[in-house]
């Protein structure tokens, strides 16, 4: 098939670069999700291939992230055409909600939404229309953004994926390590759960909220960023919806290497049905912080998932609110109000230490600078910002690992290290990346002409 000419010589659509690159991509993706599903089977649980395929039919996990899913797709449409798809949705669900209720099809609301699977139906039957109606860059405009959405989808089913294998296979975890090296920040995770349950069931449930919508609010965030590309006909060369997936691919990664589970459930009760006192190493948390003493790996439940360090509600929040600094002031404010709630809840809900908070923020920052810094073209700032953050990253994980007792004994020392390691790579990125803007170029001023005689 031949797409286009360059300098009079015919080029075959197979050697252009940037579809060699999306193949590619494309076929890496579905390589890992098979292979994902293949080792969820080993263990005897669903992937994320036959989980989003049972979502055709049954009560979806979440109805409002396919939604947000579907708005990502629609950022390529006119706004006829999002019109036509949102009713279809809709549509779809109701007739999905009226053949339950008709036969009688009962589900826990805390395992399913009633509505969602319009959504799907609605992304696959656009990924259709793109092969069988559409051609040239029309076809390509669409099939990314049906991609868009359904990487989106595909993120989140992997992520929930990777969260079971992590407690399938890691049955020590290392929290004692974590706790004691969070005394050099002294221990904010116990403080916050106090003020969070005083604050009573108002609090609390806003903070569940905000908890458990970040993907929502992520694509508020990217809807706006995306706004302009149905009347420009491209994508942006980053935005946050790139910052999100690449965060939810290579933090799991880390939980394997670093399992961790937190602080309600190494040190309290447990929550959402996981955890113990059984499996805890004492009741402690919020209102009694733990002994120093020296740490070790604890057994723990295979339930439980090991998703704790880093932080990537706390990764995914950054990048939420890195991104909204650019739009309005509604937005902006959103995006802080996001990043705030969202660590009130990481700490306040016992689900996170100090100590992986910051890594969650140096994680993000040094995804995002290599991510900006790919978009534009690599240099020696850019590379220089990502090798400093990763070398942050690497150290707080060694910190944390091999010298606990001594950040817990010398607070002083080690909790302002700390500190300041995380802002050097806040102060490198920004610094870095404010040099990448594009300078605001004066408007030319009229040379002065001579009065007429």
């Amino acid at each position: 098939m031949i797409t286009r000419t360059k300098g009079g010589t015919e080029v075959p659509l197979w050697r252009r670069p940037r579809v060699i690159l999306w193949a590619v991509a494309a076929v890496t993706t579905v390589g890992f999700l098979v292979a994902l599903e293949i080792t969820a089977r080993h263990y005897g649980l669903r992937g994320p291939l036959t989980t989003e395929a049972r979502e055709l039919v049954y009560p979806p996990k979440s109805g409002f992230l396919l939604y947000a899913s579907m708005g990502l797709m629609m950022v390529v449409l006119t706004w006829r055409q999002r019109l036509v798809a949102a009713g279809v949705a809709v549509g779809i669900d109701v007739v999905f909600l009226l053949v339950r209720w008709a036969s009688g099809y009962h589900f826990d609301l805390d395992e399913g939404h009633p509505f969602g699977n319009g959504a799907l139906w609605v992304l696959l039957g656009y990924a259709v229309i793109a092969v069988t109606r559409r051609t040239g860059q029309e076809r390509a405009l669409l099939l990314k953004g049906v991609a868009l959405g359904l990487l989106l989808m595909a993120g989140r089913k992997t992520g929930d994926t990777w969260l079971l294998i992590t407690s399938k296979s890691r049955p020590t975890v290392l929290d004692q390590y974590v706790a004691t090296a969070d005394h050099a920040l002294g221990n904010p995770s116990w403080l916050v759960g106090r003020l969070v349950n005083a604050s009573g069931p108002v609090g609390t449930h806003l903070l569940d909220y905000v908890y458990a919508q970040l993907a929502v609010a992520a694509v508020v965030v990217a809807l706006y960023q995306l706004r302009n590309v149905a009347a420009e006909r491209r994508f942006p060369r980053h935005h946050l919806v790139r910052t999100f997936l690449v965060i939810g691919l290579l933090g799991p990664g880390i939980y394997m290497i670093f399992p961790v589970v937190g602080p309600i459930f190494a040190y309290g009760p447990g929550a959402s049905g996981t955890g113990g006192l059984e499996w805890a190493a004492a009741n402690l948390w919020p209102h009694t912080p733990t002994p120093i003493t020296t740490p070790h790996p604890m057994l723990y439940d295979g339930i439980t998932p090991r998703n704790c360090m880093p932080s990537l509600h706390t990764a995914w929040a950054t990048a939420i609110f890195i991104h909204s600094r650019k739009g309005p002031r509604i937005l902006r404010y959103g995006g802080a109000f996001w990043l705030v709630a969202t660590l009130a809840a990481t700490l306040g809900f016992g689900y996170h230490y100090g100590a992986d908070i910051v890594a969650g923020v140096v994680f993000t920052l040094t995804i995002e600078a290599a991510l900006r810094a790919q978009a534009r073209g690599w240099d020696r700032s850019g590379t220089r910002l990502v090798a400093h953050g990763t070398a942050v990253f690497v150290a707080l994980l060694l910190a944390y690992r091999f010298l606990p007792l001594e950040m817990a004994r010398l607070p002083w020392l080690f909790g302002p290290l700390v500190i300041l390691a995380m802002l050097s790579v806040i102060y490198g990125y920004l610094r870095t990346t404010s040099r990448w803007e594009p300078k605001p170029v004066p408007a030319p001023r009229p040379e002065p002409q001579p009065e007429p005689v």
